[in-house]
């Protein structure tokens, strides 16, 4: 088993301060700033003569997101936000008047923006309640958009009940793997999302801007880049030698970057990624889920409830009082949450451990 308190060694930000955001946003491990320092050293002692070999350092980093996520490197194309993610499926679906798109009530603003500008195209977009997803699941519907956790309170999304629906009426699935890829086993072969777009800055552990998208094969085939640069044409390798006139996608999803990509935070990415590969996703999962139940435990003790059982987010209630109120509490004695609507968001991640959860009580009935 991983010795956790090493582990937690690895992060600097954690000395001193009892953190439980990582909902919020995730820290990195020692070994991402150094690698991102790396980079930097790498490129003023060369003159960024060696500029193409950055390029196989995200090649590498491919392959390894492919391992932790099961699925290939190929699969694999790197975005600032999932917000760019989103974009690229909703604007390469040959929409039809009539259409569709499905979501649940209270996801993630980015998940209901974009998808409610569509209506401009006789698209129509719907929020349903929870409960109501699957009879809402009608042949109408051309894309459901999704987290895989929600933001506000930890609910997961019913992928496993859901996916042989999707496939029967040919409905794409959009995941957001913001919350939760990379304390939940995300595994693409399970899923079986046709786009997984992920900004690693919170569960992911890596600095703001970094961020990845799964295409699944069947879907690069007719997805078309909206994202059009000089990386764009399959070749782009050849820098003596550029491709002028429309470019030739690649195959691999590489096709939807098209542009310079932030080498300094993939680097970063990468040790982070790392570390999960090293601990394994799975035990990453069984760690979080195990101090999210301790949380509940102590919630339960002083009269709380908690949303849901099995997530990495505990979504605490205390009746007759603010969650906001609690957050700041908490924050006066140097320990981190987030209040959500009327939840005070505890949220367990790999370098979190016992003593955390102790403090929370402590401070709790205090």
């Amino acid at each position: 088993m991983p010795d956790w308190s090493e582990i937690r060694s690895r992060f600097p930000a954690l000395a001193g301060r009892v953190f439980l955001n990582s909902a919020t946003v995730g820290h990195l491990p020692r070994a991402a700033t150094e690698a991102i320092l790396a980079h930097l050293e790498r490129r003023d002692r060369l003159a960024g003569a060696d500029m193409v070999t950055w390029f196989d350092d995200l090649d590498r980093l491919r392959g390894k997101i492919g391992r932790l996520i099961h699925a290939e490197g190929d699969d694999i194309a790197f975005v600032p936000s999932t917000a760019h993610a989103l974009a690229v499926l909703l604007q390469g679906i040959d929409w039809k008047p009539g259409d569709k798109v499905l979501t649940i009530e209270d996801e993630f603003p980015n998940n209901s923006y974009a998808p409610a500008l569509l209506e401009k195209r006789g698209v129509e977009f719907v929020e349903v309640p929870r409960e109501a997803l699957e009879e809402a699941l009608d042949g109408r519907v051309r894309l459901v958009v999704a987290s895989v956790m929600s933001y506000l309170d930890g609910f997961l999304f019913p992928w496993e009940r859901v996916r042989d629906k999707l496939d029967r009426n040919g409905t794409l699935l959009y995941m957001d793997g913001t919350q939760g890829c990379g304390v939940l086993h995300c595994d693409m072969q399970r899923m079986r999302p046709d786009v997984f777009g992920v900004h690693a800055y919170k569960w992911m552990l890596s600095p703001t801007g970094a961020g990845f998208a799964y295409v699944k094969p069947e879907v690069r085939r007719w997805l078309a880049p909206n994202v059009v640069g000089w990386r764009s044409h399959h070749t782009w390798r050849d820098f003596a030698n550029l491709h002028h006139g429309a470019p030739e996608w690649a195959a691999s999803a590489q096709r939807y970057e098209g542009c310079m990509q932030p080498v300094p935070l993939l680097c970063a990415m990468e040790a982070s990624v790392d570390l999960m590969l090293e601990i394994k996703p799975a035990r990453i999962e069984a760690r979080a889920l195990e101090l999210a139940a301790q949380v509940r435990a102590v919630v339960e003790s002083f009269g709380g409830t908690v949303a849901h059982a099995e997530s990495p987010i505990a979504a605490c209630k205390f009746p007759g009082r603010e969650a906001g109120a609690i957050a700041q509490a908490l924050e006066q004695r140097n320990i981190l949450t987030s209040a959500r609507k009327e939840n005070l968001r505890v949220s367990l991640h790999l370098y979190n451990n016992e003593s955390d959860v102790a403090a929370l009580a402590q401070a709790l009935a205090a």
